[in-house]
């Protein structure tokens, strides 16, 4: 079974963000990045189980970036991956990522292709279903269980009040959530054996964007809480009306 996981190459949620020119560009300076924690523990993470179960197979690792992400792709070989796949550009948004990978998934043939639900940094959650719609292939979101049998991936999903079990043949994408996997920490011979794991360079073919960003605005972060007491219901009252914000 050959497996393709869309990783991200993200902030890590320790470091301090901060913008430039005028707030419409991210500043990377002195960012520390990882990959995409949804990417990372659960599409990968049961991508390996899924090959590991059956003895056989291919995980192969794609990102859409600049050199710099290389060290982000590397730790995902070093946890397990056979091979990556770097598409050579800064990704503007999220369709130009699923153009760019749906371009090099269709010359390859995979069974499954899997990604974390959503990235921490745009928590778009639009890549998995974008790639999906480009290739012709049906799409599960939001699984938090995958089992592969012969051509047939069975998946559950989390609904309000319950779980949903869905089967549906293979070839499909997957997008990954919490309770899918459990995470993994490359070990040393894993971190040596990526050093000489084909990462393939590939260029951008045929690029295009639909959105772009306007500009960027720091949180607020969080603020004092007042705290009502249970009996005065008018104080209450006045402050929903008078600050109270509907977000």
């Amino acid at each position: 079974m050959k497996i393709l996981v869309c990783i991200s190459n993200v902030p890590d949620t320790t470091t301090k963000i901060a913008f430039a020119n005028d707030n419409t560009e991210f500043n990377k300076t002195g960012v520390q990045f990882i990959i995409n924690p949804y990417d990372e523990w659960y599409a990968l993470v049961r991508a390996l189980e899924l090959k590991e179960a059956k003895g056989a197979g291919n995980v192969t690792v794609i990102h859409v970036g600049a050199p710099d992400s290389e060290a982000t792709i590397r730790k995902a070989l070093a946890i397990g991956a056979d091979d990556a796949v770097r598409i050579d550009a800064e990704a503007p948004d999220a369709f130009f990522v699923a153009e760019q990978i749906a371009a090099y998934a269709k010359t390859q043939n995979f069974d499954l292709i899997l990604t974390g639900k959503e990235t921490i940094n745009y928590n778009g959650s639009m890549t998995g279903g974008m790639i999906s719609e480009l290739l012709d292939l049906p799409f599960v979101s939001l699984a938090s269980k995958l089992d592969v049998n012969g051509n047939v991936a069975t998946m559950e999903q989390d609904i309000d009040g319950g779980s949903a079990i869905v089967e549906c043949a293979l070839p499909l994408v997957v997008s990954c959530q919490k309770g899918m996997a459990e995470a993994r920490i490359p070990n040393m011979r894993g971190i040596m054996a990526a050093r000489t794991k084909p990462l393939t360079v590939v260029p951008v073919s045929n690029p295009s964007t639909l959105t772009s960003i306007a500009s960027y605005t720091l949180s607020e972060g969080r603020k004092a809480v007042k705290l009502i007491d249970p009996s005065n219901m008018d104080e209450l009252v006045n402050l929903l009306h008078s600050e109270a914000k509907v977000i």
